[in-house]
């Protein structure tokens, strides 16, 4: 506990899941959050889960496809807290659909949430934490972003790019020697409400899921697709999102950080 005191964190897509187990876990071990997202109520409740354990945590909500609101976002952090030491660009979406019956609005709505996101809230942060001293940003793809998956074409296209993305700017930052590090988390299957919310489209069906079960149930899916057997849960990736704001990831830059219960280690 405590290895992130006095620090100011920013977590996007924090009204639920990824999101919100991050701002949980970053409070915890004492960092005051910023909690942003286009869902209002969600985000509010995010922050009483934070306030309730006796820490500090407030809500913005935000459109993260807006660069104006990227500016007014970071403004407010630095009149209200006048420093930002982590960034984690976590708000993102899933379409699962073949690529041959995709929608172009599908398409780039998947890109501009996934991807352009990202980039928004990387191009404006880096001046923001450069300038309370340096910090970590860390960016969350996916197994997608690793390997193909048949139906998700789309996605895996968005969370290949930000792993790379990820790569490009570690590179800049060190070269700029602003004190960033930044960082790819790759999660596996992760029981969140995320899975009810893929729109399955065309997407084949595992025969072994028919009978009666939810193709987009993270457990069944789990049983056959990971080594260990079972869906992670979102402490398991804000664990490994707190270790790389910490100082416990000082000679990580540019890395990818797999938890994903084995999936890609076949």
């Amino acid at each position: 506990m405590g290895r992130l005191k006095g620090k100011v964190a920013l977590v996007t897509g924090a009204a639920s899941g990824i999101g919100r187990g991050a701002a949980e876990a970053l409070a915890a071990e004492g960092a005051a959050v910023i909690v942003t997202d286009v869902d209002e109520a969600g985000g509010k409740e995010t922050v009483s889960l934070i306030e309730k354990a006796g820490r500090a945590a407030r809500f913005l909500k935000q459109d993260v496809t807006s660069e104006e609101r990227w500016q007014e976002v970071y403004s407010d952090i630095m009149r209200h807290e006048g420093k930002l030491h982590v960034l984690v660009n976590n708000a993102g979406i899933g379409i699962g659909v073949p690529v041959t019956e995709m929608a172009l609005a599908d398409w780039k709505r998947q890109i501009e949430i996934n991807m352009d996101g990202v980039f928004l809230g990387t191009k404006h942060g880096i001046p923001a934490i450069a300038g309370s001293g340096g910090g970590s940003i860390i960016n969350i793809s996916s197994v997608a972003g690793l390997r193909g998956a048949a139906g998700l074409a789309g996605y895996c296209a968005t969370k290949g790019g930000v792993r790379l993305f990820t790569k490009a700017v570690a590179m800049e930052c060190a070269e700029a020697k602003n004190n960033i590090r930044v960082n790819s988390i790759h999660p596996g299957i992760i029981d969140t409400a995320i899975w009810q919310k893929i729109p399955q489209g065309g997407m084949e069906v595992s025969p072994a899921l028919q009978a009666g079960a939810n193709a987009m149930d993270p457990d069944a899916i789990s049983a056959m697709a990971t080594p260990l057997g079972f869906a992670g849960k979102t402490m398991d990736i804000a664990a490994g999102i707190v270790f790389l704001a910490s100082e416990d990831a000082r000679y990580m830059t540019g890395a990818e950080l797999v938890i994903d219960g084995g999936m890609t280690a076949r």
